[in-house]
């Protein structure tokens, strides 16, 4: 019986974990990392992205890269304006450009967009 494919690793699986307002990035059925997000009720439609984080054992994967594009994907397919509080995908937004249309033209200033 060949052991090899146990250990290596398997594709991510990005959720939205609505109940927890996190999306989350599991490697081999464990939980990596996650991004925190708050959705008020309001119109327009936002959401803000506070938190992103990759458990140290994940470190050098590019998750947090995976799960900043899952989640402005989300965002852009649900119709949603983002506003990035999270240092990352504030800094992952930029490096990026087609996902600055997301965050509103009258707060891209307020983000360093």
């Amino acid at each position: 019986m060949d052991h090899t494919a146990a250990t290596e690793p398997s594709e991510p699986v990005i959720t939205d974990n609505q109940a927890a307002s996190r999306f989350e990035i599991h490697v081999g059925g464990e939980r990596a990392g996650l991004v925190q997000y708050h959705m008020p009720s309001h119109q327009p439609p936002v959401i803000s992205f506070l938190h992103t984080e990759v458990d140290d054992r994940f470190q050098g994967m590019g998750l947090a890269g995976k799960l900043a594009r899952a989640v402005l994907d989300s965002a852009r397919e649900r119709g949603l304006q983002v506003l990035p509080y999270c240092p990352y995908i504030k800094a992952w937004i930029p490096k990026h450009p087609d996902y600055v249309d997301l965050v509103p033209e009258d707060r891209r200033a307020e983000f360093g967009l």
